[in-house]
C-alpha cells in the first residue's frame, strides 16, 4: 500500500509513466514559473561554428534514468540543433573533438545539493499533500583543442499536488505531468545554452 507521499514521488519525471495509471485525476503538476525559456534568438551566436559531439543523460538522484533519458532526447537534441550554436549536432565523435554533455538530475527539493541554489519562494503549506521535485541541468561544453570545459548550470521544478485547492503561488498548473516534464526541460536546457553562449571561452 503507497503513503501519499510515495503516490506524489512516483508522478515525478522518470517514474510518472508507471504511475499514471495509479495517480489517474489524483494528481495535478504545476511548474515553476520564475524560470522561462530564452529563446534561441537571444543566444550569442559563435563568429565560426562548427559541429559539435552531443551526449545527453537524465538522471535520478545522479543515477542514469534510461526511460526518462529515451523520452526526452530526441527533444534536447532537436533543440540544441535549433540553437544555431553548432553547424551540425550528432551522437559521433566529430574531427574538432569539440563535445556537449547535458545532464538533467532529478533530485528532491529536501536535497541541500538542490536546494541550496533554488531560490524561488514557492509556497508550501497547501491543504492536502505537495511534493516537490527539483532538476538540475549540467551542461559542459569542451571547446576543439580545449583542455578544460566550459561549465553551466540551471535549476527548475515540478510541483505534484494531491488533495490540495490550489497549487504554489509562484508556478503553473499543467494539463499533465508529462507536458509539465516536456516544458521544463525545454526552459532549463535553453538557460544552459545561454549562459554557455554568453561566456567568453565559448567558441
Amino acid at each position: 500500500m503507497f503513503s501519499v507521499h510515495a503516490w506524489a514521488r512516483r508522478a515525478a519525471l522518470g517514474l510518472f509513466l508507471a504511475a499514471s495509471g495509479l495517480l489517474g485525476g489524483c494528481a495535478s503538476a504545476y511548474l515553476d514559473a520564475s524560470v522561462k525559456e530564452v529563446p534561441a534568438a537571444q543566444f550569442k551566436k559563435p563568429a565560426a561554428p562548427g559541429p559539435v559531439q552531443l551526449l545527453f543523460e537524465f538522471q535520478t538522484k545522479g543515477v542514469r534514468n534510461a526511460k526518462a533519458t529515451e523520452m526526452l532526447q530526441e527533444r534536447v537534441i532537436a533543440q540544441v540543433k535549433a540553437s544555431g550554436l553548432f553547424t551540425d549536432v550528432g551522437a559521433s565523435t566529430v574531427p574538432s573533438g569539440a563535445s556537449l554533455s547535458i545532464t538533467l538530475n532529478n533530485v528532491p527539493m529536501s536535497d541541500d545539493a538542490f536546494s541550496k541554489g533554488f531560490l524561488t519562494g514557492l509556497t508550501l503549506g497547501l491543504a492536502g499533500t505537495q511534493v516537490g521535485d527539483g532538476y538540475v541541468c549540467t551542461a559542459s561544453y569542451r571547446a576543439p583543442g580545449s583542455s578544460a570545459p566550459v561549465v553551466k548550470q540551471a535549476r527548475h521544478a515540478i510541483y505534484t499536488t494531491l488533495g490540495a485547492t490550489g497549487g504554489p503561488s509562484n508556478a503553473v498548473k499543467m494539463p499533465d505531468h508529462k507536458e509539465a516534464a516536456f516544458q521544463m526541460t525545454t526552459q532549463v536546457v535553453s538557460n544552459v545554452l545561454n549562459d554557455l553562449s554568453q561566456d567568453a571561452s565559448f567558441k
